[in-house]
């Protein structure tokens, strides 16, 4: 045990001397694994954090799934079997729709909906003033012509009930919301007696838990068409994919580089030292010793790049987060292991080579100056 104690102070002390002789060598070698750290730890942090931060913009976009009624009507057991399988898993907005006449028997479409459960699925909407008071409605930008005309108020007819509502807010999406007149839920159902037919589901997770959630919809509620919305759902699969792609190619290519470099810079430090191997194999030395003190080299380079890389990393993947999404990437400290065994194994394959080639040093050669 003593001689083995021995035997690693001496070969600490080589490892520290052969730095100190070379700085700028190991300088260079230490920048390029410190560059390869901080590249993995950053993309690495975004890699797991990108897809949470890209669900939640997708949720602004409104809804990605439709659940419609076949038999024109949702009953309130079908609502509760939606809500049930929806739960934990996005929003479900029920929407309620009826065809009403203005006092010029003008056809207009009106919906019937929670206001508080809107503003949260479509915060894209654009949106003046939402309604707060029972009476008061929220109108398209073309459908709001027609209480501009009345004095901000219209009268309207459903099958002979009558209605007085007044303008609330305005409401701009460029899409067929324009041309529609908004009540509550509970003002709606009271004028009409329509109950909802159609829910609007912002379903978040994976496209996999999203098919998901089209499945259970599908397998447990009955008299009901379940569809996706194919323009959210596959842009957002798509552009996710995409992303993650981006950051794992980004990562090889800055690693593979990195390794590059270290390689060049390792074959020349052999280079410059090959006396000095030369002189260890003919005091005795092994090619087995001598391929543990370059393979400890190439450790201690590892280990001292991994740690300020994985710091630098950690900010810039922050940095990165708050730039593109108005939000902190967390630190996750569990990836310090898988950067540190990486930045380590970077610099061992790095010394394969520059092995083989010390493998085939004769002594006698080298010291005579050939």
């Amino acid at each position: 045990m003593r001689s083995s104690r021995k035997r690693t102070s001496m070969l600490f002390r080589m490892l520290v001397r052969a730095a100190m002789l070379r700085k700028g060598t190991a300088a260079s070698a230490l920048a390029a694994t410190i560059v390869a750290a901080t590249a993995a730890t950053a993309m690495l942090n975004l890699f797991e954090d990108v897809q949470v931060k890209l669900q939640k913009e997708f949720r602004s976009f409104g809804a990605n799934i439709v659940v419609e009624s076949t038999r024109g009507k949702l009953g309130p057991d079908a609502l509760e079997q939606i809500n049930s399988v929806v739960a934990g898993r996005g929003l479900a907005v029920p929407f309620a729709y009826g065809v009403a006449r203005t006092t010029k028997d003008e056809p207009i479409v009106v919906a019937g909906v929670d206001f508080e459960l809107a503003r949260k699925l479509n915060p894209w909407w654009s949106v003046t003033a939402w309604p707060r008071n029972s009476g008061e409605a929220l109108a398209g930008r073309r459908a709001a012509q027609l209480f501009t005309l009345s004095g901000n108020s219209l009268d309207l007819r459903y099958e002979g009930r009558n209605v007085h509502l007044s303008l609330a807010g305005t409401l701009s999406t460029g899409a067929g919301e324009d041309s529609r007149v908004y009540l509550s839920m509970q003002d709606f159902r009271q004028w009409t007696g329509l109950a909802p037919s159609i829910v609007e589901i912002a379903a978040s997770g994976t496209p996999d838990e999203i098919n998901a959630v089209v499945r259970d919809l599908q397998r447990t509620v009955s008299g009901v068409e379940v569809r996706p919305v194919r323009q959210v759902s596959e842009a957002e699969a798509g552009i996710m994919a995409k992303t993650r792609s981006t950051l794992l190619f980004s990562v090889i290519f800055i690693v593979s580089t990195a390794a590059l470099c270290v390689l060049a810079t390792l074959m020349g430090w052999m280079f410059d030292r090959r006396r000095d191997f030369a002189t260890m194999k003919a005091l005795g030395a092994s090619d087995r010793l001598i391929a543990m003190f370059v393979a400890g080299e190439a450790t201690a380079l590892g280990l001292a790049g991994a740690i300020p890389g994985f710091a630098l990393g950690v900010g810039i993947a922050a940095w990165i987060g708050r730039a593109s999404f108005h939000a902190p990437v967390a630190p996750r400290i569990s990836m310090f292991p898988v950067v540190l065994v990486g930045s380590i194994l970077v610099t061992l394959l790095s010394a394969l080579w520059p092995l083989r080639l010390l493998r085939r040093i004769q002594p006698a050669m080298i010291l005579r100056g050939e």
